[in-house]
């Protein structure tokens, strides 16, 4: 089943409530780093926790946290947790309106407290899926952020599949971010606006490196990341909605997963990886298709933008964004050319 992540602030939650969630936030990574090297991790009950404190901590947050100490445990090599913030199953975080008003309860060091939150209109929509039995409520994570503090909502749901068979091929780069491909239509975002941009952020943080001014990079570096985002939003929910408009029941794209290693230099690499942020964005198409009923499949990326249409396949009938077949002279977009291609999946599907 598809799932999205509801971030919703807590609104405005006064100084002593903030210093509790502090509180809970400090004792629950020593509880999770004490656990994580504890000989009995693997057997480990709520009651553990007499062994590690006498203070009083919820039995619900103490529970969750075994189960993600366990869980990371088995899947990584570290041997300390910087952060483990407290987190909540549907048992023990409840939503519920009052009035005009959202309001979130969860257990605390004290009691349990309900918690007006701020909320979006699309954000609201989800929320009243939960009360209705229509999503379903996954683990809920408590957490700051820039002083303020959250509440991260996973939410999965039963989507509608679209009876549709048109398939389209969406293929990223750089010079064009995405060309979307259906039928004898096509979608393009060029790249040359946010590649300006992007040229712009380069020789801010250069100039401020110069200058020895690390605080000032990295908060470029987070506004630069901001920006991306927004722009991936705005791309994946255009492209979305082209499919929509045009009957389309499948989204294929290139599976990015080995992209480091199918580069043949670390400066294609670079280029590929990190000049847009790909992945990202491909995560957005996915998970706004899947809500839409449009299925979502990964294609192998092997010779996409080499192969005519006529089947002949030769890497000099690609020209940075011009494709001419050498076999047929067939010519087009290779940009586009690379999209139905990946519709076609002429490499096959991706495990």
């Amino acid at each position: 089943m598809p799932t999205v992540t509801l971030k919703l602030e807590l609104h405005k939650p006064t100084k002593v409530k903030q210093e509790m969630y502090e509180r809970m936030t400090r004792m629950n990574t020593e509880f999770a780093n004490w656990l994580l090297h504890h000989p009995e991790w693997r057997k480990a009950t709520s009651k553990i926790f007499k062994d590690f404190s006498d203070e009083r901590f919820p039995s619900a947050i103490v529970n969750q946290t075994i189960q993600d100490v366990k869980a990371k445990k088995k899947h990584q090599k570290a041997q300390k947790f910087r952060k483990m913030w407290c987190s909540f199953n549907n048992q023990n975080l409840k939503i519920e309106k009052s009035g005009e008003f959202y309001i979130v309860s969860f257990p605390t060091l004290e009691k349990r407290v309900g918690v007006p939150i701020v909320t979006r209109e699309y954000q609201q929509k989800w929320l009243d899926r939960i009360m209705d039995g229509t999503a379903k409520q996954g683990t809920a994570t408590l957490y700051k952020k820039k002083k303020k503090w959250y509440l991260a909502i996973p939410i999965t749901f039963e989507a509608k599949q679209r009876k549709e068979t048109k398939v389209m091929g969406v293929d990223l780069g750089l010079r064009y971010i995405a060309v979307a491909s259906v039928g004898t239509k096509s979608l393009f975002f060029k790249g040359n606006q946010c590649a300006f941009i992007r040229r712009r952020y380069a020789a801010l943080r250069r100039k401020l490196g110069k200058a020895k001014k690390l605080d000032a990079i990295r908060k470029i570096g987070k506004k630069e990341s901001r920006w991306m985002k927004e722009m991936n939003h705005k791309i994946s929910r255009q492209i979305v909605d082209f499919a929509l408009t045009n009957g389309v029941g499948i989204i294929r794209m290139e599976d990015l997963t080995d992209i480091r290693n199918r580069a043949k230099s670390k400066k294609e690499a670079g280029r590929n990886l990190h000049s847009w942020a790909f992945y990202q964005l491909q995560q957005m198409i996915k998970y706004k298709a899947e809500m839409a009923g449009i299925r979502f499949e990964l294609v192998k990326p092997n010779y996409t933008s080499q192969t005519c249409k006529c089947g002949y396949r030769d890497r000099a009938n690609r020209n940075g964004i011009h494709f001419k077949c050498k076999k047929c002279g067939y010519a087009i977009h290779a940009d586009l050319n690379g999209a139905i291609n990946i519709a076609k999946a002429i490499s096959g599907l991706a495990s």
